[in-house]
């Protein structure tokens, strides 16, 4: 395997041996024939590369005393220094982990600066912010000490995560939202950028990604998004197919491409300008495919000769992109070998002088401190936004109002449906948020499966309503991207069943960014999902999906299930300002069998439903995250029943027929899953002593769990029981009773605890 004093030798030797060309060049003239890239640019591209490679070497001399925590190095990539050079440090950025040498040629272009005590050099500021990265200081920008990760918000370097290719649905999503926000906090001509490595090309996320900028552009709608595949011919130890790549991306329709040899920096930099300039212009996808070698294996523990043979391994340092420049530079004439290796020097030592600088500093010291990026909640400005978006609806918007809903209001009408109340809702939130975009599968033209979003696309058009390509990951991109902009993106995916799929958005992606930026970048989203089982004519798992389990798993992730009218507005109303405010990312799980339920005891009892607030009404039935709700019957002194969507008006049955009994009962809707009311789930047991947990999930990871868990910390001591669906995927007919809770099984549940 190639060692750091390896690499280091053979640089030395390599430049050493090089010998001046003719004629010799100025510094502002092309630093060879036929390209682009000035001599004075090179040695700025040279520093670059110089300090993202002593960043690797500084990485395993940190790592050898064990105080360095991440050696995965750009070693080998560092051509993309060239990209970051074609482009404006104003295009927004999603770095591969290989990307040092952008960083720094970043930080130059934006004349990055450090604290007052620096140099204010910025590559050695650049190279601070990542060795901050590595020894996991708390003081490092971006995520600080949480990963090392490459972001900077005033470098418009957003932070992504290791997981591969993720971050590709949102970097269309960010395109997105350039082409379509005026407001977005980057020029109307800037583009995306995201690079990503050759192995990628082949995972679920990535074909995600190209197929849905590909099918964007098809659809003529803009998408300036250049993504860069960086090609080292592995994945970790597994070789890419000879050509693979390639035919992979050139295959991509509706995404242009273009290729270079990523160890030449001229030819990459003149590669980049000419994609970069296309995408700019043309305001269309594209594909730079750079082939590249990745140097000193994956990671420090990578041994590469288990794997590759000597003479592939010796190929590869023969292309060392560090060498290549400095034989561009030494054989234009705009420098010396001398001079070269005289400035390798130099950049190491304030290289190495920085690493033990940051070495000393504090670490993360507390698990309050650590999470606190997760779930920001600042529930009086969520208040207040609520009650600023009445006040516009009910003074100056109030004739937009008017007109969207048809010339009649639904609080001015009957009582309304549950479906019906989220349209309404839907349709004040568009009107209320001039950034609020509305789409998924079925949403614009048909108006949802279940007629959710119906006339919503006529009201608002198909600029801020309308229906997406039929794949979740893309959807759900497409949202994280958007936010990014500065949009408030309301997705929906249409039944719960088929976000497993792409739930790798919601966990690895968006619950990240928090995390990962301390806040500096947000993606605020309210997802809307069809969920959860009881459909009487429409049956089998996929579409009565009864396991949440994946979502309340999810650090900072809010969960609401509205079971009522009288709730639903109220609460989706906080899931956009939570949005709004705190760039929150909450799921709005919907029940479908409760849709159009009307009745509660009895048929034509018309009991579900309820009369829609007008503005004057939603401050005052402002609904805080985390509250639940609690619905006394009879004396209410005998049981606590603790349950959601379904579960709510099952329990509601149940609990009438038990005061006809001379039982009184306090139904509990906890209306948020994540995160759970724990306190008024403890308060309302304890008032009873008798709690009965009725779960339409799984009795394995279901929320019961999760309650009692709740209640067990919250000291309740009284008696306790938990009815909970079967351990199965729900069947297709009357079969599916078998295995759901119904009413009998709560009416059993209740008598037991009774019986005390």
């Amino acid at each position: 395997m190639t060692t750091p004093q390896n690499l280091d030798e053979r640089f030395r030797d390599a430049v050493s041996a090089l010998q001046p060309g003719e004629p010799r060049r100025t510094p502002d003239e092309p630093v060879r024939d036929g390209t682009a890239l000035t001599g004075a640019r090179t040695r700025e591209l040279f520093d670059a590369q110089l300090a993202s490679r002593h960043l690797d070497l500084a990485a395993r001399w940190l790592r050898s005393f064990n105080e360095g925590f991440y050696t995965i190095g750009s070693s080998g990539h560092e051509g993309n220094a060239a990209v970051a050079a074609a482009l404006r440090p104003d295009d927004p950025a999603l770095l591969h982990y290989r990307s040092g040498a952008f960083y720094c040629a970043r930080a130059f272009q934006a004349g990055l600066e450090g604290d007052e005590e620096s140099e204010k050099d910025p590559l050695i500021e650049a190279a601070r912010d990542v060795l901050r990265g590595v020894v996991a200081s708390a003081a490092e920008p971006i995520a600080g000490g949480r990963h090392k990760v490459f972001g900077r918000a005033d470098l418009q370097i957003i932070p992504t995560t290791s997981t591969i290719a993720s971050h590709l649905p949102r970097a269309v999503g960010l395109a997105f939202g350039i082409a379509r926000n005026p407001r977005a906090p980057w020029p109307d001509d800037a583009l995306a950028v995201a690079s990503f490595g050759d192995a990628s090309v082949n995972h679920a996320s990535a074909t995600a990604a190209f197929n849905a900028a590909g099918w964007y552009d098809h659809a003529g709608q803009r998408l300036p998004l250049l993504l860069v595949c960086e090609d080292n011919g592995y994945g970790i130890s597994v070789p890419s197919p000879e050509g693979w790549t390639a035919a992979t991306l050139r295959a991509r329709p509706g995404i242009r491409y273009f290729e270079a040899d990523g160890c030449d920096v001229a030819a990459t930099y003149d590669a980049a300008r000419e994609a970069a300039d296309w995408v700019r212009e043309q305001r269309r996808p594209a594909v730079l495919h750079l082939s590249m070698v990745r140097l000193m294996g994956h990671a420090g523990a990578d041994a590469e000769i288990a794997y590759r043979s000597a003479d592939e391994i010796a190929r590869d340092l023969a292309r060392d992109p560090l060498a290549g420049t400095a034989r561009l530079l030494v054989e234009g004439g705009s420098a010396t070998p001398e001079e070269l290796i005289s400035r390798y020097d130099e950049v190491g030592w304030q290289v190495r002088k920085v690493a033990e600088e940051v070495l000393g500093e504090a670490k993360l010291a507390s698990a309050g401190e650590i999470v606190a990026p997760l779930a920001p909640r600042r529930p009086l400005r969520a208040a207040r936004n609520v009650a600023d978006a009445a006040d516009r609806a009910a003074g100056p918007g109030s004739a937009a109002r008017l007109q969207a809903f048809g010339g009649r209001l639904p609080e001015q009408g009957g009582p309304l449906t549950l479906a019906q109340t989220i349209n309404a809702t839907l349709t004040d939130a568009l009107l209320a948020e001039p950034g609020a975009i509305l789409f998924g599968e079925d949403v614009a033209a048909k108006g949802g499966v279940y007629g959710v979003t119906k006339n919503l696309s006529d009201r608002f058009g198909t600029d801020r309503v309308f229906d997406t390509l039929l794949d979740e990951t893309s959807i759900l991109g497409l949202a994280l991207g958007a936010g990014l902009s500065g949009l408030l993106p309301i997705p929906e995916i249409q039944y719960l069943a088929y976000l497993h799929n792409a739930e790798d958005q919601l966990r690895g992606e968006a619950a990240t960014m928090g995390f990962f930026s301390r806040g500096a970048f947000r993606n605020p989203m309210v997802v809307r999902v069809a969920g959860l089982a009881y459909q009487q004519s429409f049956g089998g798992h996929f579409h009565n999906d009864n396991s949440v389990a994946v979502l309340r798993d999810i650090p900072g992730l809010v969960l609401a299930v509205p079971a009522r009218p009288a709730d639903a507005a109220a609460m989706l109303r906080s899931c956009l300002a939570a949005a709004a405010v705190d760039g929150s990312v909450c799921v709005f799980l919907e029940p479908i069998a409760l849709y159009h339920t009307r009745d509660l005891y009895e048929h034509g009892d018309n009991e579900w439903l309820a009369p829609y607030a007008g503005p004057s009404d939603w401050p005052g039935g402002h609904m805080p995250i985390g509250r639940a709700r609690t619905y006394p019957v009879g004396s209410a002194d005998n049981l606590t029943i603790l349950t959601f969507g379904n579960g709510v008006r099952m329990s509601l049955r149940v609990a009438a027929r038990l005061a006809a009994e001379g039982y009184g009962s306090r139904v509990v809707d906890l209306r948020w899953l994540s995160p759970l009311p724990a306190a008024d789930l403890v308060r309302e047991a304890s008032a009873t002593g008798r709690v009965l947990i009725v779960d339409e999930t799984r009795r394995s990871g279901g929320v019961g769990e999760g309650i009692l868990a709740a209640l067990v910390d919250g000291g309740f001591v009284g008696a306790a029981r938990r009815i909970a669906a079967a351990d199965s995927l729900v069947p297709l007919g009357p079969a599916a009773q078998h295995v759901l809770i119904g009413e009998d099984a709560i009416t059993q549940g209740a008598h037991a605890l009774l019986a005390r």
